[in-house]
């Protein structure tokens, strides 16, 4: 079938663009082709012509020039010409000639790329095969979603992530105190929804203060590119479906608080996951707060996934409290009373639990405790029946080791003539002209000199109002001669922006940042060490607030907090009621806001006459605050803790990460990857990269990777340090896109090489084949999972016996080398009928190995998923934070994974030919 004919289809590979050329003209050694997908003619010398017979059998796919495909069921020959007996989807059959397939036919698959002569280089068939091994890694890895965040891998942050981010649509309190990561735990909950298909859309509200920190952070730790809706965007956007133009939303909170339209357009729409951040602004204390809170009512009744995100969820009473865990969960949150009685029971839990953790084995538990069990599993028992872990968690400085000591520094100023008459004032400086209490104030002069003495240290300096702030920096600023910015809500948010990065520039930024009170929340400062509280705030959860912007994960040194006051003054009571009822300037003071509404009266009564003794006052929220926190401590406080962190598991998800991470494994592939899809890779620096791409590359824009180029770094320390090169892993959007751009197109599916090896014969032909485990189902089911993916490999000899377990695939590469293309054409032409029979055998152990993959699969889900239904169905039965939905869902999930793994199919992904010379 090699001779030609007039009428034959044949496919120049020298140029495939042609399409499918018909044989026109034989003129001796000369053969002319019309190819009718361009409209060109091309004539070649017979003996040499780079052109391959088109040769369909049967389970080909034949593409009609009637725009439709059929099965091929027999193939015929009559004089040279090839007929077919195709067969419709409709069932319906006929005899075509070859001469009616379609000149603009692909030859993508490896079977037809190999036969008619398509053959890729050498390197890009392992490039493929080691794409192939990295797709099936990524998708079965267990801490997806959490690989390529750029974070320090800290146990209660990885632990709650892990807990929750693989939950079906989470809907959690996230509580830790101030400094503890919310955000960032927040982050990796989204990224591993995302990562598992679990989400596509989400909304993340914040206060407008935070709203270019929440883009940065994204964008910079999780690589989420989030869209950013303030009431311009809006503006140039079809306000109904505004909120449906984009998948990943950041919006303020103002927006939707004073826009009815914005919050219209959000409600309509579909929301996998809704972020709130600082949810303690749910409060409903004045009418921009009732009009957000209404809306996040709204807004949790249709949402799946919400997170709720405050270091203060007490701060505005514990029916505020209930009424965020209702939005969570209001079939099981629907009632105060019975919440405030479940919270009584906690110390007695917490007791019983001590007593189990301390060995004792008379111990008498609750009903429906196993007594028979060891003591571990009977905590877990109870931490499951009475625990609140599933909705809210909170960790504590106490439990999280790493935290810098805080020190304390008072100075006690005389009061000035002109505030003879304000001593019961917090804030005297309102209460007269600017010139006049910056002349005055002696808190001012101390400040000028105690910034002085302070050089060149950065200082963060608080006032609860913009104007003090204003004031003060113009002050420092343009009097004093000390470089400093202001921070308040009157700016902008590039304006606050602006003056952030000013006042963390380490060369020529600013020594002091003077900000209103909305610099106390969410923004982080802890390149700084020192804190001036130029006055203080009532609400002692506001002033940990200020400590916390300081005082955090990743302060390298102990935080030294300033406070000036008047004597004799309301400013002396508070520094006094705050420092020695609550402790509250060394350490965090948890239950501060309660203490504060019991004695809300007697402090207030006190600020009215500070010259009046306090003693009593001091003494009596000194005995509630111990009080408190004994009760915490021994109660509600310690099963949040037992429930929001669990150390062992946090170390086993660290060192899977760790295990995964491999960063020179990564380097090896990404050069492979990108030297071949055209981004030119230069030393940089012992640990960093320049990439940049070429004209050679092969797709359009990569996400991440810019025209004059982007430093990547490879490992986590260096990301950790380097905020300005981009961490590449296997879950960087840069290397997954580079990665489709391979698996999508035909690159590398069709090799042919030579070796010579002393053990096997000349002209011995071996077909090395590679599969993939398809399965045909949404990312939110994880199959990967369940199925293993790795790629089927197999090496199959002339006798169509498979060798791959003795002729390793890296080996080969090693000894294999290249064919030139004439040479290639002469040999396929004659191996043809032996690679057919080859293909043969390799498809006939695919098929056998996936049915074995199959029931593994199946034993697998039986396993995993049928062990956490079992579980969720035994703690709805014990405890009612469980919701009916999650097992539900978990039901259909079992069922829509077990279809899929019924549905699996192993794919043919790349042929290489080796030729033993």
């Amino acid at each position: 079938m090699s001779e030609f004919a007039v009428g034959q289809r044949w496919v120049s590979h020298a140029d495939v663009e042609l399409g499918l050329g018909i044989v026109v003209e034989l003129d001796g050694r000369r053969i002319t082709l019309h190819f009718p997908a361009v409209g060109e003619e091309r004539t070649y010398a017979t003996d040499r012509a780079p052109l391959t017979r088109l040769i369909l059998e049967s389970g080909d796919r034949y593409q009609h020039i009637n725009g439709q495909e059929y099965a091929v069921l027999e193939r015929h020959e009559s004089e040279g010409i090839l007929a077919y007996l195709i067969e419709s989807a409709a069932g319906e059959q006929e005899l075509v000639s070859e001469l009616d397939i379609d000149p603009h036919i692909q030859l993508r698959s490896p079977r037809d790329r190999l036969l008619n002569n398509q053959l890729d280089k050498l390197l890009d068939f392992q490039l493929r095969f080691e794409t192939l091994k990295q797709r099936a890694h990524f998708s079965g890895s267990a801490v997806r979603g959490l690989l390529g965040a750029r974070t320090s891998l800290l146990s209660h942050q990885v632990y709650i992530a892990s807990e929750v981010g693989t939950r079906i649509a989470p809907r959690v309190l996230l509580a830790d105190e101030v400094g503890l990561g919310k955000t960032i735990e927040a982050g990796l909950i989204l990224s591993q929804q995302l990562a598992s298909g679990r989400a596509s859309r989400a909304l993340i509200l914040v206060p407008d203060s935070l709203i270019h920190q929440w883009l940065v952070e994204m964008l910079r730790r999780f690589n989420l590119a989030f869209s950013l809706f303030d009431s311009d965007r809006l503006n140039d956007l079809e306000i109904d479906s505004a909120f449906e133009s984009e998948q990943l939303i950041l919006c303020p909170f103002s927006l939707v608080a004073q826009n009815e339209d914005a919050r219209l357009s959000a409600l309509s729409a579909q929301w996998d996951m809704v972020i709130v951040d600082e949810a303690h602004h749910l409060s409903r204390q004045n009418s921009q707060e009732e009009t957000l809170s209404r809306f996040i009512e709204a807004l949790a009744g249709h949402c799946s996934g919400l997170l709720l995100l405050t270091a203060t969820p007490e701060q505005a009473g514990i029916e505020s409290h209930f009424d965020r865990l209702r939005l969570l969960d209001p079939d099981r949150f629907s009632d105060l009373n019975t919440f405030l009685a479940e919270q009584e029971q906690f110390s007695e839990w917490n007791r019983i639990i001590e007593l189990l953790q301390s060995g004792q084995n008379t111990v008498t538990l609750p009903p429906g405790i196993d007594q028979d069990t060891d003591s571990a599993s009977q905590i877990r028992q109870l931490l499951d029946r009475y625990g609140t872990g599933r909705v809210l968690f909170r960790n504590t400085r106490a439990s999280v080791p790493g935290f810098p000591n805080r020190h304390l520094n008072s100075y006690p100023l005389e009061a000035p003539e002109l505030y003879r008459s304000a001593s019961s004032e917090l804030f005297p400086e309102m209460s007269f002209s600017e010139p006049e209490w910056l002349e005055h104030d002696p808190r001012v002069a101390w400040l000028e000199s105690q910034l002085r003495a302070l050089r060149p240290e950065k200082v963060l300096v608080i006032a609860a109002n913009a104007t003090t702030a204003l004031a003060l920096e113009h002050q420092l600023h343009l009097r004093a001669g000390i470089r400093c910015a202001a921070f308040h809500e009157g700016l902008t948010l590039v304006e606050r922006d602006r003056a952030a990065a000013y006042f963390a520039d380490e060369h020529g930024g600013a020594q002091a940042l003077i900000c209103s009170e909305i610099g106390s929340e969410g923004r982080n400062f802890q390149f700084a060490h020192h804190l001036i509280c130029f006055d203080l705030p009532k609400n002692p959860d506001l002033l940990e607030q200020r400590i916390g912007r300081l005082d955090r994960i990743g302060q390298t040194a102990d935080v030294s907090i300033h406070v000036p006051f008047i004597r004799d003054s309301a400013q002396q009571v508070l520094f006094q009621w705050h420092d020695q009822a609550l402790n509250a300037f060394t350490r965090s003071c948890a239950v501060g806001y309660t203490v504060l509404q019991q004695f809300l009266e007697p402090l207030n009564s006190a600020l009215a006459a500070p010259t009046s003794p306090i003693e009593k006052l001091l003494a009596n929220s000194l005995a509630l605050r111990t009080s408190l926190e004994t009760q915490m401590r021994e109660g509600r406080d310690r099963l949040l803790e037992l429930n929001s962190h669990d150390a062992n598991r946090g170390a086993s998800i660290i060192a899977s990460i760790q295990g995964e991470e491999t960063p020179e494994q990564v380097l090896s592939f990404a050069e492979l990857l990108f030297d071949r899809i055209g981004v030119s890779q230069d030393y940089h620096t012992e640990t960093t990269h320049l990439l940049k791409p070429t004209e050679m590359l092969i797709t359009g824009e990569l996400p991440g990777l810019s025209e004059d180029g982007t430093v990547v770094c490879f490992d986590r320390e260096t990301a950790l340090v380097r905020d300005d090169v981009s961490f590449l892993t296997l879950e960087h959007p840069l290397l997954r896109e580079a990665m489709a751009v391979v698996l999508s197109s035909e690159l590398g599916n069709s090799a042919l090489g030579t070796l010579k090896h002393p053990k096997i014969p000349g002209g011995t032909v071996l077909l090395e084949c590679v599969y993939s485990l398809d399965c045909m189902a949404p990312n939110y089911l994880e199959m990967g999972r369940y199925v293993d993916q790795t790629p089927l490999r197999f090496v199959i000899d002339p006798k169509c016996i498979d060798r791959g377990q003795t002729i390793g695939h890296q080996a080969l590469n090693r000894m294999i080398g290249p064919i030139t293309t004439a040479t290639a054409a002469n040999v396929m032409r004659r191996i043809r009928s032996l690679l057919e029979q080859q293909l043969k055998a390799a498809d006939a152990l695919a098929k056998s190995e996936l049915e074995l993959r199959k029931r593994q699969a199946v034993q697998t889900i039986n396993e995993q998923l049928g062990a956490e239904h079992s579980r969720l169905v035994y703690l709805r039965s014990v405890n009612p934070a469980v919701r009916d939905s999650e097992i539900s869902e978990l039901e259909a999930r079992i069922a829509k994974t077990l279809a899929s793994v019924n549905d699996a199919q192993a794919v043919s992904q790349a042929l290489r030919v080796v030729i033993a010379t």
